[in-house]
C-alpha cells in the first residue's frame, strides 16, 4: 500500500507523456483539415473562447480513465474472482483470460469495438433522459464544437459510460492488449467526429461515424440533439430509429440548450449538484 501514490504518479506520468505527442499530431492534423473542409464559419479550434477549458478535460479525462479503470479491475478481481495479490492479477489480465481470450488479438479487437459501441449506444440514450442528462449536458454544452470537445466529459458521465463498459468487456476476458490497437483508433476516431468538418463519407455514413452525423447529434433537440447515439457505427441508429442525416443540408448551432453552463472546468464539474432538479425532455 505504501507504493501506490508513487504508482499513481507514475501512472499519470506514463499517461500525460502519451498524450502531448497524440495532441500535437491531432492538431496538426485537424487545422489543416478545417482549413479546407470546414463545416461551420468561425475562428479556428486555438481561437475559441472555452479553448483552456478544453484543454484541461483533454489532459485530464485520459488520466482520470485510466486510474479509475485499473482501479476497478483490481477490486473486480478481487470481489468475482477472489484474486487479490499482484502477481495473482498481473496473470489474470495480462492477456485476458477464458474462452474470449483464445480469439485472435484482431477479432478481441474487433468484438470489443462492435460489443462496447452497442453498450454506449444505450447508455448514451439513457443519458439524454431523466436525471443522468445534468452530467451528459457538460458535454453538450460545447457552442464551439471542435476536435478537442471530444474529452469534455463529467466524471460521472465517464464512469457510467467509457469506463464502466471498459472494465466489465475486460473482466469477460478480452484481453488489455487490445487496448493497443483499438486505443489509438478510439482517440483519433472521438476527435474526428467533433472535428468541424464537412465530411460525410458518402455511402459509408453508414458503417462508419462522421463529423456530419455527429455535429447533428450535438444541436439543439428541435434540429436533431436526440438522435446519432452511435459513437463509432451508425448501424445502431439505423436499428433503432435514431439516425438523422438531412440531405444537402449541415448542422449549425451547437449547445443552444445549455447555454446557462459555465465556462470554467470548476462551475461544469459542480454543475449537475446544482442543478438536482433539471430533467431532459426527449422530443
Amino acid at each position: 500500500m505504501s507504493d501506490l501514490p508513487m504508482q499513481v504518479v507514475v501512472m499519470l506520468g506514463e499517461t500525460i507523456e502519451k498524450v502531448v505527442p497524440i495532441t500535437i499530431a491531432l492538431a496538426l492534423v485537424f487545422t489543416v483539415l478545417s482549413h479546407y473542409w470546414a463545416c461551420n464559419p468561425g475562428a479556428p479550434w486555438w481561437r475559441r473562447g472555452e479553448l483552456v477549458t478544453d484543454i484541461v478535460y483533454w489532459f485530464c479525462v485520459p488520466v482520470f480513465a485510466r486510474v479509475v479503470r485499473i482501479g476497478l479491475l483490481v477490486l473486480g478481481a478481487g470481489v468475482v474472482f477472489g484474486i487479490h495479490d499482484a502477481d495473482g492479477l498481473i496473470a489474470f489480465y495480462d492477456n485476458g483470460h477464458g474462452p474470449l481470450s483464445t480469439l485472435p488479438l484482431w477479432a478481441q479487437a474487433f468484438l470489443f469495438l462492435v460489443l462496447s459501441d452497442f453498450m454506449l449506444y444505450w447508455l448514451h440514450r439513457l443519458f439524454h433522459g431523466g436525471e443522468f442528462w445534468k452530467y451528459h449536458a457538460i458535454h453538450h454544452s460545447s457552442e464551439e464544437l471542435d476536435w478537442l470537445s471530444a474529452a469534455r466529459f463529467h466524471p460521472v458521465n465517464l464512469l457510467l459510460g467509457t469506463i464502466g463498459v471498459d472494465v466489465v468487456l475486460l473482466m469477460a476476458g478480452i484481453s488489455p492488449n487490445i487496448m493497443l490497437w483499438v486505443g489509438p483508433f478510439t482517440t483519433f476516431h472521438s476527435a474526428f467526429v467533433h472535428a468541424n468538418l464537412n465530411w460525410t463519407l458518402g455511402p459509408f455514413r453508414y458503417v462508419l461515424a462522421t463529423p456530419v452525423f455527429h455535429r447533428w447529434h450535438h444541436t439543439p433537440l428541435a434540429e436533431g440533439g436526440n438522435t446519432n447515439f452511435a459513437g463509432t457505427f451508425p448501424v445502431w441508429d439505423l436499428l433503432f430509429g435514431t439516425f438523422r442525416m438531412p440531405a444537402n443540408r449541415l448542422p449549425e448551432n451547437y449547445g443552444k440548450d445549455e447555454s446557462s453552463m459555465p465556462s470554467e472546468i470548476a462551475g461544469q464539474l459542480a454543475y449537475p449538484f446544482r442543478r438536482q432538479s433539471m430533467i431532459r425532455k426527449s422530443v
